[in-house]
Order: structure tokens, then C-alpha cells, then sequence
């Protein structure tokens, strides 16, 4: 695989909306995460590629940061973090589609952070192939952290809100 090949990769994954693609081939291993704001790249291979040959995308595509794998005590963060969402509930998305968080653009928000939801309560709407679904709240509690930005895609099963039962 050449440099051209990775940069495309990069540039097919930051347009495709998947959050994490994995590639894995005999001498070279490339992980490209994606987020808001930001294009993560790391690249392992037992040959000569050096961080300096490693292409960086700035035309459509967010920065690229590059990152070595390394045992540190960063995941130690995130479990911490994940930790402390685990007593909340989920609001996951049912469908693949765009995330809108009111019903047309001159309407207000469904919720808000702090709002109370309660079972059958619309959150959003998820636009698939043109058609615009309501997604209701499956608990009832309160929403303690929205997840999704505004007309981003989603897909099946990813997590859209936090929601305090209690």
C-alpha cells in the first residue's frame, strides 16, 4: 500500500461518516477514527514508512493527527468516564440515517439538556431515504447529555442521548 492509498483511505473515511475503520494487511495495520472536529490516523508498518512521509489531508477533510499506539494511562480516562455514564440510560438511534434535533429548521429543539422525557416522548427525528422519523423516548427521566451533533448521520444502535432515570 503507497501513501496515495492511505491518503484516499483517509479522505473515503472522513466523507463516508463511519466513526472507526480498521484495516488490517500482511505488513501494515491503519486505523482511521473520526469524530467532530477531528481525524485520527494511526499507521503501523514493519517497513520504511516514516511519520514524515505520513500525508496529511486539509482540503475537505478535518486535520490529520497521527498517533502512535502506546500503553498509557489515557484509557484509564475514559473508563473512568465511562464509568460514571454507566448509571445513566441510552437513547439509541433505531435507524441509519441524519440526526435532526427539531422538526424544520424554524421549530424549536425536541429536548434540551435538563429537559424531563418521558416514555413515548419524541427526541428527534432521523431522516432516512427522505423520510423523516420520529424517534420517542423508550424511558422516562431526564436528559443529562445529548451525544449527536445536529444534522450529523447516525447509525443503527449508536447512542443519541443520556438520560437520568432517577
Amino acid at each position: 500500500m503507497d501513501l496515495k492509498d492511505i491518503q484516499n483511505l483517509i479522505k473515503f473515511v472522513a466523507k463516508s461518516g463511519a466513526s472507526e475503520v480498521k484495516l488490517e494487511m500482511e505488513d501494515i495495520k491503519i486505523t482511521v477514527k473520526t469524530g467532530p472536529g477531528k481525524t485520527e490516523t494511526t499507521i503501523l508498518q514493519q517497513g520504511p514508512l516514516t511519520a514524515a512521509q505520513i500525508p496529511v489531508v486539509s482540503q475537505v477533510v478535518p486535520p490529520v493527527e497521527l498517533q502512535a499506539p502506546v500503553a498509557t494511562s489515557a484509557p484509564l480516562a475514559t473508563d473512568t468516564a465511562a464509568e460514571d455514564d454507566s448509571k445513566y440510560l441510552t437513547i439509541t438511534s433505531p435507524i441509519i440515517g441524519t440526526f435532526y434535533r427539531k422538526p424544520s429548521p424554524d421549530k424549536a429543539m425536541f429536548v434540551e439538556v435538563g429537559d424531563n422525557v418521558k416514555e413515548d416522548s419524541v427526541v428527534c427525528v432521523i431522516e432516512a431515504m427522505k423520510l423523516f422519523n420520529e424517534i420517542e423516548s423508550e424511558v422516562s427521566g431526564k436528559i443529562i447529555k445529548i451525544l449527536v451533533e445536529d444534522s450529523s448521520p447516525v447509525e443503527f444502535g449508536q447512542p443519541l442521548f443520556l438520560v437520568d432515570p432517577s
